[in-house]
């Protein structure tokens, strides 16, 4: 089992009542799944996504990762089990505007014991396995939305994460490139990368094994 949430709930305290963002979320997942979340805006989808991904806390419930709970966890033990086993693909990027291509997807590196020439050959690797060679000395701002979102997948795969969490990441593509984004994922869920995914795309959460519904913060069904 890579993850298990139980009984899973997170509000926000608005005067003297509670508005639940999370309901009851009750979730196991495999290693080696493809999971897509779905739900109207304001369902609390990227707020489950947080959750999982460890960069939002909850008010109540047990959340277990490779067996560690994670709610009596101290923050930095936390943090370093992100850092090792989570790769974030987010919709808007979030690649780092002064850094170039090369220097955003070595990012994830710099927090871990490589030297420089495992970097070298580690960032080398991404970049031919994304066709993006001839653009590693280029700054974000002057890429294609796709070509930003490449560096974005590239970047979140670099340290070999077990879990790929991506919100939304083809929301600002053309369908073609969103295509391409999505042939990716399904290629890397093939080599063993556990997958969840946001989405509002019927197309797109087709490519997962399993979807789970949002309503209001509640799973309506899986």
């Amino acid at each position: 089992m890579l993850l298990e949430l139980n009984n899973i709930f997170k509000w926000v305290n608005s005067g003297n009542r509670r508005i639940f963002l999370l309901k009851d979320i009750n979730i196991q997942v495999e290693e080696g799944e493809f999971i897509s979340i779905m739900g109207p805006s304001g369902s609390g989808k990227t707020t489950l996504l947080n959750v999982i991904g460890m960069l939002d806390n909850f008010d109540e419930g047990e959340y277990n990762f490779l067996e560690e709970p994670i709610q009596s966890l101290k923050e930095k033990h936390r943090i370093n089990l992100y850092k090792k086993y989570i790769g974030f693909v987010f919709q808007a990027y979030h690649l780092m505007d002064e850094l170039t291509v090369y220097e955003n997807i070595e990012m994830p590196l710099l927090f871990k014991k490589y030297s420089s020439s495992e970097r070298k050959a580690l960032v080398g690797d991404m970049l031919d396995r994304f066709n993006i060679v001839g653009k590693k000395d280029l700054f974000p701002t002057q890429l294609s939305g796709g070509q930003q979102q490449l560096v974005g997948i590239a970047r979140a795969l670099i340290s070999s994460p077990k879990l790929i969490l991506a919100d939304e990441p083809t929301g600002n593509l053309n369908s073609k490139q969103g295509e391409e984004i999505m042939e990716l994922f399904k290629q890397l869920n093939e080599e063993g990368v556990t997958i969840i995914q946001v989405t509002h795309s019927e197309k797109n959460a087709a490519y997962g094994s399993r979807t789970i519904n949002l309503l209001d913060g509640r799973m309506i069904k899986d």
